[in-house]
């Protein structure tokens, strides 16, 4: 029997549903009131904090590389000192604490024990079985996590697997199309689906002069038009780097075959569209302005 082929896109959109739930708690109360518990209270030290926490107490440099748009000064301001606040393991408990919390919130009780969330736990961590721990570090680390027992956790805790899986791979992508962290902020952001640059600025620790900079070198390299916008060419980079991060994403999704895939889409989209509609995130943090 010929297994059928897996649609070419069809592996991204269904990440895409499982990051979108993935990344609530980034923005959520819940966080940082589960990490101000343990003493970390600056909101930079808490992002730095819980996703790099199952990398262990590692220094700026680590985190910097790992996470790969932050400008390593930011960094440098809170890591390692963050790890003097508390360790990797008490970050990591207030996080799942914290993405209980969010989950309940924006999703319900009746939601999280539901048969639907249980079924996407299940086909979230069936695609995991094909990720590879090669050159990925990120992906790496969350992966020798123990797995929740409680299905919405065990869903989390897969959809963090599978994104930063996706997201190692396509560092190495930007880096081969020569793009540093900042310049392909500054791409993604001129897509329309990227953070806007106040959001950029907050989070990553870059200044305007440091974007105008950024945009200069990709003006002079055809990448971008005299109005910041992506010229031709500049596009097809975006695509291209697209398509390469969804070749060497697509093991977890060919490994749980196209009917798996186009259910936990189904699944994982109708989740990511109630949080959203609960206010999981600030009204202007993706677009050009």
């Amino acid at each position: 029997m010929t297994t059928a082929a897996l649609e070419p896109l069809a592996g991204r959109r269904c990440q895409n549903v499982l990051n979108s739930l993935h990344a609530t708690h980034y923005f959520s109360p819940d966080l940082g009131r589960e990490l101000g518990a343990v003493g970390i209270t600056r909101p930079h030290a808490v992002n730095f904090a819980v996703r790099a926490a199952a990398l262990g107490p590692v220094g700026a440099g680590a985190v910097a590389a790992a996470f790969y748009n932050y400008k390593y000064e930011l960094v440098a301001r809170h890591v390692p000192a963050v790890w003097e606040s508390a360790t990797p393991g008490q970050v990591l408990a207030a996080r799942t604490r914290a993405v209980d919390a969010t989950l309940r919130r924006l999703l319900g009780d009746q939601t999280l024990a539901s048969a639907e969330m249980a079924e996407a736990a299940r086909l979230a961590l069936r695609a995991t079985e094909a990720c590879s721990r090669g050159a990925r570090p990120l992906y790496a680390a969350h992966a020798d996590l123990p797995v929740p027992e409680e299905p919405h956790l065990a869903y989390w805790h897969a959809a963090t697997l599978l994104r930063e899986h996706r997201g190692d791979g396509h560092l190495a992508v930007l880096m081969s199309a020569g793009l540093d962290g900042l310049e392909a902020m500054v791409t993604h952001t001129a897509t329309g689906k990227g953070m806007t640059p106040k959001w950029v600025f907050t989070t990553r620790g870059w200044s305007q002069e440091d974007w105008d900079a950024a945009t200069d070198r990709l003006r002079e390299r055809g990448l971008l038009d005299g109005a910041g916008e992506l010229t031709e060419r500049g596009a097809a980079l975006r695509q291209e780097i697209e398509r390469e991060t969804d070749r060497l994403d697509r093991a977890p999704y060919e490994h749980l075959g196209p009917e798996g895939v186009a259910r936990l889409t189904d699944l994982g989209g109708a989740f990511a569209h109630a949080a959203v509609t609960a206010g999981a995130y600030p009204a202007d943090l993706l677009g050009k302005a």
